[in-house]
């Protein structure tokens, strides 16, 4: 972040607006995704830790947000970037459904080893979404042993490539075995970077070919650009995704692609469709792209899901804690 103070306490707390949005689907056991929207002098950022994370993991998305309200973006490379459909643990038969929210998308991130299902369905829905789209990457959300891991994606390669596998496990000794005994299929690294002290860990030890990265998660846009440089040291591209961000983290998303100076793969900022409602009119994706640029809440919009006052005040009272964590 540049050198500059952050706002205080008072200052962010006067432009807050702590929203609900509804969501389509289930998706990271939630119905609903809570979020805190910050006005500053800058435009909008956005606080949307999860609700089990601690302060002290919340405090970089408040960083993140104060970024974003007070310092803007860094200047883009490019006015638009190319998205994958994202696709929870449906069944095969929802599969279309889903993918007609990604116009022109030619990547698809499935979603796999789901708490209550099973390989078959796994398969099923990959077959799915492979009957639609040239290019499919699956994430496990540490969700697999190590054997796990190399049966499903054994089985979940026989009938084509995957770009690659997201965090097929949880731990970065098991991402580095998991490299070892499948080389023809590429890791990524999401959870092992964004939620460790130290991000660089799991590619020095050989556990990852691909880094997910998050704008919030890691403090903001220019964080996030640092990183990438150094993980570029290492050989290992960057996919920007989001953490559920409602339209105005969506652009932060999309800021930090737009800066990077190489965007191999599509990243993952298509999940604005997962919300029935949300604080802005979406972007139009066309041709699987989406346009880069800053977002401002709609006044009728952000009334319609403002949340309750109780919920209201333990999102602000979060604030507090975690700005008293920034210094």
């Amino acid at each position: 972040m540049p050198s500059l103070a952050l706002p205080s306490v008072d200052e962010i707390l006067d432009g807050a607006v702590v929203v609900s949005l509804p969501m389509r689907v289930r998706f990271r056991g939630i119905t609903e995704r809570e979020v805190v929207l910050i006005e500053g002098p800058a435009g909008w950022g956005e606080f949307g830790p999860f609700p089990e994370y601690a302060d002290d993991e919340a405090a970089q998305w408040l960083r993140s947000a104060i970024e974003s309200a007070w310092f803007g973006d860094p200047p883009p490379r490019r006015s638009s970037v190319a998205v994958n459909a994202t696709v929870p643990a449906v069944g095969p038969g929802d599969v279309p459904g889903v993918l007609a929210r990604f116009p022109g998308a030619r990547t698809a991130k499935v979603k796999v080893a789901e708490p209550g299902q099973g390989l078959a369905q796994d398969l099923a829905r990959v077959r799915a979404v492979r009957e639609h789209l040239p290019n499919v990457r699956v994430d496990a959300n540490g969700g697999w042993s190590v054997e796990e891991a190399v049966a499903a994606l054994t089985a979940l390669t026989a009938d084509g490539p995957l770009e690659y596998a997201e965090q097929p496990c949880a731990s970065v000794p098991e991402l580095v075995e998991v490299r070892r005994r499948l080389p023809e299929v590429r890791v990524a690294a999401d959870e092992s970077i964004r939620r460790a002290d130290d991000p660089l860990r799991v590619v020095r030890a050989g556990g990852a070919d691909v880094a997910v990265v998050k704008v919030a998660p890691l403090g903001g846009v220019r964080r996030l650009l640092a990183l990438a440089d150094r993980l570029a040291d290492h050989g290992v591209p960057v996919v920007v995704s989001s953490a559920l961000d409602s339209a105005v983290g969506m652009g932060a998303g999309l800021a930090a692609a737009a800066a990077l100076p190489d965007l191999p793969f599509a990243c993952g900022l298509g999940t604005g469709g997962f919300f029935t409602a949300d604080v802005a009119e979406p972007r139009t994706m066309t041709g699987g792209m989406l346009p880069v640029g800053p977002v401002a809440p709609d006044p009728v919009k952000l009334a319609a899901v403002r949340a309750g006052s109780t919920r209201a005040r333990w999102w602000l009272d979060r604030i507090r804690r975690c700005r008293a964590l920034l210094g």
